[in-house]
């Protein structure tokens, strides 16, 4: 058997490349490459270490006990000592009658936030960057902004009081002019709406900083280029601020939908009385009552997969059609 070495001479003389050996260099030169970042930067890797912790015992660890779908929970023999049942759940779930209305309910829910959320901050931060009033600018920046530290709690809360037929200052508003108010949060067409606008209202101003960031790193150039071309107020936004802030709104859009069946639970829940459950029942809220009210856990959890199975098909078709029409995705 000949060395090691006289095959690799062997083959370089007869001009072929050698695959081990080159592998083994690149992957001691990938080592040494290693080796001289973390002597550069260990401060940055040790930095890293605790949101890395966090996201592995938080967010990976607990991806374990998504095999409850598929097991009969019973708490005296934990989690992998439950039988196995396969995919029984599921197929209760679809056979329920309920089922495709909690499908619908969150389905319809969750794309009308998207559709009022996604271009009103854009709308927003459009107008507050032609602002040249700095005073008025900041004003409004905080009247728009402050709404999202406000807890979903205080919110619906505040929702309820405004929108009270007995208490609510719209109800009293209405009745000055004699039309009288009917209750909003008692019918079920209404509750979709209340649920948007208020959000929309909390949360339009924290979104919109995302898009002056963008806004604030385009080129002062192309301003004055367009000004030199004579273009108005609207035409430098329609052709410089729309197409420089387009590849962020596609990213947000795309994380958007991709969430669009995660619905929160919090406010939904709390705005749900046995008036509105016709569409105020999520899969969120079912996955509440039946997993903690009922200790269902197996049928709980079942359901939460489903929901985050369907969030990723949505992601990966979003992400993909974005992709061929925009030329922007998140991979």
């Amino acid at each position: 058997m000949a060395p090691r070495g006289g095959l690799l001479m062997v083959a370089a003389s007869s001009g072929a490349v050698p695959v081990a050996g080159t592998r083994e260099r690149a992957t001691g030169k990938g080592w040494r490459a290693a080796r001289h970042s973390w002597r550069q930067h260990w401060e940055l890797y040790l930095l890293m270490l605790v949101p890395l912790a966090w996201f592995v015992i938080f967010k990976y660890v607990p991806m374990s006990n998504a095999v409850l779908a598929f097991k009969d929970y019973h708490v005296l023999e934990g989690v992998w000592g439950s039988p196995w049942v396969g995919l029984k759940h599921f197929q209760a779930f679809i056979d329920n009658p309920v089922a495709l209305t909690l499908v619908k309910n969150t389905f319809f829910l969750s794309g009308y936030v998207l559709l009022a959320s996604f271009p009103i901050p854009i709308i927003l931060a459009l107008a507050l960057n032609e602002v040249r009033q700095g005073i008025f600018r900041k004003s409004v920046q905080m009247v728009t902004y402050a709404p999202y530290f406000i807890s979903t709690v205080v919110v619906v809360s505040m929702t309820i009081l405004v929108l009270s037929p007995q208490l609510g200052f719209v109800s009293d508003a209405l009745g000055v002019i004699g039309v009288p108010m009917p209750d909003l949060l008692g019918r079920a067409e209404y509750f979709r709406h209340i649920y948007v606008w208020s959000d929309v209202w909390q949360t339009a101003g924290y979104s919109a900083v995302i898009y002056l960031a963008a806004l604030a790193g385009i080129d002062p150039g192309l301003y004055e280029a367009a000004r030199v071309d004579g273009a108005s107020r609207l035409q430098r936004i329609r052709h410089v601020d729309i197409p420089s802030i387009m590849p962020t709104a596609v990213i947000i859009l795309i994380l958007g939908v991709g969430n669009v069946m995660a619905i929160g639970f919090e406010k939904a829940f709390l705005l749900q009385n046995p008036l509105n459950l016709g569409t105020s029942e999520i899969i969120a809220t079912y996955v509440y009552k039946v997993g903690l009210l009922n200790a269902n856990f197996s049928m709980a959890t079942a359901v939460g997969l489903f929901n985050s199975v369907v969030n990723l098909v949505l992601l990966l078709l979003v992400n993909v059609v974005a992709k061929r029409v925009t030329g922007n995705g998140l991979w």
